[in-house]
């Protein structure tokens, strides 16, 4: 039996895991070198664990130490993580896309005493800002060859590589080992397990506290909710763990049932690494399944004839299948025939394309198009959705994997409230909790708010910012926009978000964004409209069906010129946008818009790395262009 209930630290989860779980010599992980993916067991992980610890203890990292990591998912994130976690210290991991200036600020912010380094381009940025952090005693390169990078560099810290260290851990870990049992049994549930720093939208990165048992709390009440996960289950993990998301979902998750996780080589090779390791589980944000159902349309329509006609014919017997499922009544003979012919000529072979043996796909980090959902429900992959912030550990609710409503988040996790409040009279409608689901039940719309054991212990040195977020009674304010609809939650914006237009209207981008994102033929929607007549938008075309629609080479894209004029490119466009405004109410309308030559970036300030655009930002750095927009046309808002 899957014994988890007791375990209330990260590091019991893995020593769970070898006495109740897996035997020692069990796959823990697997990971690609050169070109054979290579499996490492229980054992083989704890003794590198081990070996860390010891080493961390020798140099004096003490119980409260922050250490950092920047560096990209694989083993070496685990043995790092776990070792520091086992002696009481604080994982504070850093996303591999942030500026030097960021990595700088969140250094010393943290005061992080160590740091190990990823690939060479990350370890240039941590040695470029390494003096100007006081506190910073060791970097730990994760690489060979390091030392071309720091020939010749008067630093204050201590450069010593990861296979060195392991070396070093080793030879002493025999004298450490009762400091690291006592260490480890030393943990309270209430003691920070990690800092991580919120990307943010606008201002200056917050480090979110989170405890051993915000996490290991979390991850006990997503598991009673999504109760197909087992212990023989094969996980593929490709988004960062320096995102909370990766790491509860898919790291965590994995270390409380058992799972095994193999490590994507990168996002480029994720197609055939999916192929290769053939995952039952996959963590993913929308942005990938919005590509995987665009491809799948993509080859499935434009095949012609015959195939294209039992193409379309297999996605209505799909979804005619799923309808029958979803309202709890059982397929006629004819519809579960044609369901399984329909699955062996066209569902199968998209399937085939992740490895054939995928049972849940777990949606995160943004808003999930409903259409998506659907797509996938109909070929016959259960896509559930979660919904949370960092600062709630991260999960506050998740789609019940046997009650599947799209276009929702899922039910509330077991052990916390969630509340609607009115936005301006603060009056909250209802609370709800896990155990008070009705199937039947619809509220009101207001921010969501929520209290119970996901809620973080605060911003990092940041009193009146944690004091702003979480009120008197402990309710944590998320910031975003939604109410209860079939008892489940459904998100319809965030509160900073909000459009108001001249006439006083309510317009939340994210649902009008999603509508006019269904077209293959746009992959970016920015919205605008705040305090104006009407709503315009800043495009992105989707480059692989334009490039093929107008046989356009590189070069095209590499133009100075920021945006896209040529009048058959815009009139394409147009073809998709006006009738998806059909869809939405007159003054949700795109009205005019201009395209964008290249995607909203995170090099270029505008994204954040869980993919949120920064609307000051883009606000101002387009504003001549944005201003055009509402030079001609007659209002038609209302």
């Amino acid at each position: 039996m899957n014994i988890i209930a007791e375990q209330s630290t990260i590091p019991e989860l893995i020593r769970n895991i070898v006495a109740n779980i897996h035997p020692e010599d069990h796959t823990f992980l697997i990971h690609k070198v050169k070109d054979t993916w290579v499996e490492i067991s229980y054992k083989q992980a704890l003794e590198k664990i081990d070996a860390l610890s010891a080493w961390f203890l020798n140099i004096g990292i003490k119980k409260g130490d922050r250490l950092a990591l920047i560096i990209e998912n694989g083993p070496d994130y685990v043995y790092y993580d776990q070792a520091l976690q086992q002696i009481g210290a604080v994982n504070t991991s850093i996303y591999p896309t942030l500026s030097e200036a960021e990595i700088e600020y969140i250094l010393n912010d943290s005061e992080a005493r160590t740091i190990i380094t990823g690939n060479p381009f990350l370890c240039r940025k941590v040695l470029k800002v390494a003096n100007n952090c006081p506190s910073l005693i060791r970097i730990i390169p994760a690489f060979e060859g390091f030392e071309k990078f720091t020939e010749g560099l008067q630093l204050n810290a201590d450069v010593v590589g990861l296979k060195r260290v392991i070396e070093e851990g080793m030879a002493i870990v025999d004298e450490h080992r009762a400091a690291i049992n006592a260490a480890r049994e030393a943990i309270l549930p209430s003691d920070l397990s990690c800092l991580i720093y919120t990307s943010g939208t606008t201002g200056t990165p917050k480090g979110v506290m989170l405890t051993h048992h915000n996490l290991t709390e979390n991850c006990k009440a997503s598991l009673q909710q999504i109760f197909i996960i087992e212990k023989t289950d094969l996980f593929l993990s490709f988004l960062p763990l320096s995102h909370v998301f990766e790491r509860m979902a898919t790291y965590y998750i994995c270390m409380n049932k058992g799972c095994t996780i193999a490590f994507a080589q990168s996002l480029e090779l994720l197609a055939r690494n999916m192929a290769e390791v053939k995952p039952t589980v996959m963590c993913c944000v929308p942005r990938l399944l919005e590509r995987i159902h665009d491809k799948a349309m993509k080859n499935g329509l434009s095949a012609g004839g015959i195939k294209t006609k039992i193409f379309t014919w297999a996605l209505k017997i799909g979804r005619q299948y799923r309808l029958v499922n979803e309202a709890g009544k059982k397929p006629g003979i004819i519809l579960s025939v044609e369901q399984k012919l329909a699955d062996k000529l066209v569902f199968s072979k998209i399937k085939e394309k992740t490895g054939g043996r995928l049972k849940v796909l777990l949606s995160g980090g943004g808003a999930l198009p409903k259409n998506i959902g659907e797509f996938f429900g109909d070929i016959g992959i259960n896509l559930l959705e979660g919904f949370g912030l960092t600062e709630t550990s991260p999960v506050m609710a998740v789609t019940e994997n046997d009650r599947i409503i799209y276009g929702t988040v899922g039910r509330i996790i077991p052990g916390i409230e969630v509340g609607i409040q009115h936005v301006d009279t603060k009056k909250i409608y209802t609370k709800q909790t896990h155990d008070s689901f009705n199937p039947n039940y619809e509220s009101e719309e207001g921010e969501i708010i929520v209290r119970g054991h996901c809620v973080m212990k605060g911003y990092w040195n940041k009193a009146e910012e944690t004091a702003a977020v979480i009120d008197p009674e402990g309710w944590f304010h998320t910031g975003d926009i939604g109410r209860f609809y079939r008892g489940n939650l459904q998100i319809t914006d965030r509160l900073k978000n909000m459009l108001v237009n001249a006439y006083g209207k309510n317009i939340y981008p994210t649902p009008v964004e999603n509508t006019y994102l269904k077209s293959p033929k746009i992959e970016q929607v920015f919205l605008i409209g705040d305090k104006r007549e009407y709503i315009t938008a800043i495009l992105v075309p989707g480059r692989e069906l334009l490039q093929e629609t107008f046989k356009l080479g590189n070069d095209f894209f590499e133009k100075p010129d920021l945006f896209i004029e040529d009048k058959e490119i815009i009139d394409w466009i147009n073809k998709d946008i006006k009738p998806l405004s059909n869809e939405l109410a007159k003054f949700e309308r795109i009205k005019n818009f201009i395209v964008k030559r290249t995607p909203f970036s995170m090099e270029e300030g505008e994204i954040t790395p869980t993919l949120k655009a920064k609307r000051k930002v883009i606000e101002k750095k387009y504003a001549d262009a944005i201003d055009d927009l509402y030079n001609n046309g007659e209002d038609d808002a209302e």
